[in-house]
């Protein structure tokens, strides 16, 4: 992998990390575009290496929710702080189970599969469509809907369907407040981010050499920049119903997919 390679995908991934158009949908394509061709553990890496910059992105937008979340957890209170703790742990259940024991089920909608993307996008433009004309509302995340948004999490695991995309929609179908659903979402997925590192390194699955350090580094940098312009303008759409825009691109690129890989 080149530099250019690293700095376009490192940029892809920021952004659509955010955007509702599918981070894993995007990379996907933009392998087979590139004709990426690098060792699964040197991509592996890679791909932690990109998530990690998204995470940071996400603590660094959010440095004051995290910091009023840790200061109430610290009170040992069952407060308003300790109960949005407990909500994003209920939310990472259905996700932790499908990694741990359903990972190589999951990888198998990876590795090319064009076509396969191009209907999971099509699913995520129905699913923004709907969110987008739903009414807005002040109401707030409960045990219960964390459970349901945290299971439209583990769908959007497949490639295509957005994670950011498939939870707010989620939680405004489930008549949650827009800007209370965008920073629900946000906040859940950097715990299984930072689990998801961490078992990667546990088990030994990441290559490294001095070699991966330039595309490696200038990759980071791309999606941290990128991925914390996606997340500023994407809480500021949802707030303004602005989702139809993505749906359509999603439609779109979806479409475009699905000719490319019938085709090919």
């Amino acid at each position: 992998m080149d530099l250019i390679d690293a700095i376009i995908l490192g940029i892809i991934q920021g952004l659509t990390e955010f955007l509702p158009v599918s981070s894993s949908g995007h990379l996907e394509l933009a392998g087979a575009l590139l004709g990426e061709s690098k060792l699964p553990e040197e991509s592996l890496l890679f791909t932690v290496v990109l998530h990690a910059a998204t995470a940071l992105a996400t603590i660094v937008v959010f440095r004051k929710d995290i910091g009023e979340i840790l200061s109430g957890l610290l009170k040992f209170q069952w407060n308003e702080e300790t109960q949005f703790s407990v909500k994003i742990i209920l939310s990472m259940i259905p996700a932790v189970i499908i990694g741990l024991f359903f990972e190589e089920q999951l990888e198998q909608f990876f590795g090319g599969q064009v076509m396969f993307v191009g209907f999971m996008l099509l699913v995520t433009a129905t699913l923004l469509f709907l969110a987008d004309k739903a009414k807005n509302t002040d109401k707030n995340v409960s045990f219960k809907n964390a459970v349901l948004v945290g299971l439209a999490q583990a769908v959007a695991m497949l490639p295509g369907i957005s994670r950011s995309g498939a939870t707010i929609s989620a939680s405004v179908l489930l008549g949650i407040d827009k800007s209370k659903a965008a920073r629900f979402s946000f906040l859940m997925v950097v715990p299984l981010i930072l689990g998801k590192m961490a078992k990667d390194i546990l088990d030994g699955a990441l290559a490294y050499n001095s070699d991966s350090f330039g595309y490696l580094s200038v990759g980071f940098v791309a999606a941290f920049i990128s991925g914390y312009f996606a997340c500023t303008v994407m809480i500021a759409l949802v707030r303004k119903s602005k989702l139809t825009y993505f749906a359509i691109y999603c439609t779109i690129v979806g479409l475009i997919a699905i000719a490319a890989g019938y085709f090919n």
